[in-house]
């Protein structure tokens, strides 16, 4: 069993450089009760690009926020136009080794719970079991009117449907599953109501301007209190919903280590960042640990 890494240098510091050593990650893994907390990047390499990174999607994209989805019907047309078209290329985008080797952490006993701030299931279709979705899942639709969830592939072919005759060609797919289409590829795309009710349908998804659920929060915050150390994998940190996590668990005194290849907001509270791709990152750690990672997961 290896050692626990300690802090080697006070947070309130400048935080230390980007690295290529593994070694704290193998070492934290090892020692077990690690908590995954994972961002956009962990997902580049199955095609779905990341908000911040290097061509990242806000460099070209407004994401939509919860104020103008429900403010009007034409933002709602824009947003279902752009998602139904993002569902058909981001429902084909398979788990890389960097999911493949967070589950097969955890099947070894090494993790003590995996929350993602992605949307795109694919933790869970790489073989991770009991992953909290902090800003919630695409393939999930909630009526805004009667609280009604359906599937998304339900909703898909509702809209199909509707719009026979829709087939535009993106510029390109986003994290959120929004997909780039100018207002007169939109056109008058038709959206459907709710099956139940005849309310406003919305993906089960934290819009930007929107708030994550107070429950799930907390049960988030449980997970970093009863975590022995944090991995950050693929995200920035920039808003506030992931980087609480890494604030708590360094007030804590908990060990939080970052694999990201760019600067994150959090990397005054790490021990280290490893600023390498995470695929071959991950699967370089679980090579040093004897964890197999295997090869792609069926879906």
């Amino acid at each position: 069993m290896r050692m626990r890494p300690t802090l080697s240098w006070t947070p309130t510091e400048e935080p230390p450089p980007g690295s290529t050593d593994l070694e704290p990650v193998a070492d934290t893994l090892s020692a077990g009760g690690v908590l995954v907390l994972s961002g956009a990047g962990i997902s580049t390499e199955s095609g779905i690009p990341d908000y911040r990174g290097e061509g990242g999607s806000l460099s070209r994209h407004t994401p939509m926020t919860y104020q103008d989805f429900t403010a009007t019907a034409q933002a709602r047309r824009r947003y279902w136009a752009r998602s139904h078209l993002g569902w058909r290329t981001f429902g084909r985008a398979r788990p890389n080794a960097g999911h493949r080797a967070v589950a097969a952490f955890g099947r070894h006993g090494l993790l003590s719970g995996v929350i993602t701030q992605n949307v795109d299931g694919l933790h869970q279709a790489g073989g991770s079991a009991d992953v909290v979705e902090l800003h919630g899942s695409l393939d999930r639709v909630v009526c805004l009117s009667c609280g009604t969830f359906s599937p998304r592939h339900d909703l898909a072919e509702r809209l199909a449907r509707a719009n026979p005759d829709f087939s535009p060609t993106a510029a390109g797919i986003n994290p959120d599953g929004d997909a780039d289409l100018t207002d007169e590829q939109v056109g008058d795309f038709r959206v459907v109501p709710c099956a139940r009710c005849g309310g406003i349908l919305k993906p089960d998804v934290v819009f930007f301007g929107e708030t994550v659920p107070a429950q799930r929060v907390e049960h988030c915050r449980e997970l970093v209190r009863e975590a022995a150390s944090l991995l950050v994998l693929g995200s920035s940190l920039t808003v506030m919903s992931g980087l609480r996590f890494v604030r708590q668990a360094a007030q804590a005194g908990k060990p939080v280590l970052i694999v990201n290849r760019d600067p994150t907001r959090g990397d005054r509270h790490a021990l280290t960042r490893v600023a390498l791709p995470l695929g071959a990152a991950l699967t370089t750690v679980a090579g040093r640990l004897g964890v197999p990672v295997g090869g792609e997961t069926p879906v």
